[in-house]
């Protein structure tokens, strides 16, 4: 199975261990197993607004053993790359939650709030609590020549009452208001992942994630194998037209896939299903598992040079994958 082929999971949270306030299926026994079978687990957020212990909290609470040991924020990632880029004891602006400015404070940095004094650098990360005002004291100091860092650049937050405004929202109104680009720490950029590895003093890392454009991108950009999990953002439309940048090693419903076979589980055509070329449309037949048939799909889009295809399903038990995928007929890929 999976475990038996990586030395480390790097776990996403939001979207991949848990959903909100609820654990999703399986994620209790997927890290039970990998601690049983010797594979090191990091919990790995773009999440800046909790500190570690608080995540491990969390998690325990859901029923997912988890220490603050093996929790790695973006927080963390920021303050550190933060610290390379100025001298010790300067001030950094902070614009975000409490455990994020508690980083920078335990990597030799002052942290404010305010350009009261001169400021090196902006650090920013997720808070419910930022308003106008924390954007305009970063709007100053970035204008006046301040570096500045962003923990994460997600556009949006899975939660159980849907997808709300992320990290990425409220720097994309930065960017705007100042014409400057933030180095990023979180996925998918490097430095957060790479943290994570060293950590799990991981050779062959497995990333577990829910959403392509973090998780899945993080892992290309580090070179390690991936497996996205349908029980957060990323769907399956939205699988099928990813960029080479954000194509995934495996694909699973959620966390129990990593019980799964490495060859059943991979990319590729699954021998239950059938995709015919028909005129300028595409036939699915046969009768298996929905995601064995995005697998499918998805090795033949990806090599797909021609313009896209609408899907046709030819009998009950392809209409009805298809429709469990959230693809009815007609929709294209290619």
């Amino acid at each position: 199975m999976i475990l038996d082929r990586y030395d480390a999971l790097l776990l996403d949270l939001d979207g991949t261990v848990y959903r909100g306030t609820e654990a999703v299926d399986g994620a209790q026994d997927a890290v039970r197993a990998a601690a049983e079978h010797g594979v090191a687990v990091r919990f790995v957020t773009n999440n800046a607004s909790r500190a570690p212990e608080t995540v491990a909290t969390s998690l325990r609470a859901l029923g997912v053993a988890a220490t603050a040991a093996e929790v790695d924020t973006s927080a963390q990632a920021a303050a550190a790359v933060v610290a390379d880029q100025v001298e010790p004891g300067s001030a950094v602006l902070v614009v975000g939650s409490a455990a994020l400015a508690e980083e920078v404070a335990a990597l030799g940095l002052r942290p404010v709030r305010d350009n009261a004094g001169p400021v090196a650098a902006v650090v920013q990360g997720l808070s419910k609590d930022i308003g106008w005002p924390d954007l305009a004291e970063a709007c100053i100091a970035i204008n006046a020549g301040a570096r500045w860092v962003a923990a994460n650049t997600d556009p949006t937050l899975p939660t159980e009452r849907g997808l709300l405004p992320g990290n990425g929202s409220l720097v994309a109104a930065l960017r705007a208001a100042t014409g400057a680009e933030p180095v990023v720490a979180g996925k998918p950029e490097a430095p957060l992942m790479r943290a994570a590895i060293e950590a799990a003093g991981a050779r062959m890392p497995l990333v577990v994630g829910d959403r392509l454009d973090t998780d899945i991108a993080g892992a290309v950009t580090v070179g390690a194998d991936s497996m996205l999990v349908l029980s957060g953002v990323s769907d399956a439309a939205e699988l099928l037209g990813a960029p080479e940048a954000r194509r995934p090693t495996y694909v699973a419903a959620d966390l129990a896939g990593v019980f799964g076979e490495p060859d059943r589980l991979a990319i590729g055509e699954d021998p239950r299903w059938t995709v015919r070329e028909s005129g300028d449309g595409l036939t699915v037949s046969g009768d298996g598992d929905p995601i064995g048939l995005l697998r499918t799909l998805c090795a033949l889009a990806w090599r797909m040079p021609s313009a896209p295809k609408a899907l046709e399903a030819h009998g009950g038990p392809a209409d009805a994958a298809l429709r469990a995928l959230g693809l009815g007929e007609r929709d294209a890929i290619g």
